[in-house]
């Protein structure tokens, strides 16, 4: 026996997800993220404080005279 035709519209919520999951396709080894370059000359605070933890911390030295 056949199965009755049911109108995407009327069906339950729970059968339409399961329709829209078989549709989906993956994306394989893509990223769907969208990629760009950072332009140099904007102001990057990480990288503007990994410059200044070693500036000078080093250059005292105890001397007995």
């Amino acid at each position: 026996m056949m199965k009755k035709f049911v109108e995407y519209e009327k069906l339950s919520k729970k059968q339409k997800r399961e329709i829209d999951k078989a549709k989906r396709a993956t994306w394989g080894c893509v990223s769907p993220v969208t990629k760009r370059i950072e332009s140099a000359k904007l102001y990057n605070r990480k990288k503007h404080q990994r410059g200044n933890r070693d500036s000078g911390a080093g250059v005292f030295v105890l001397m007995g005279i």
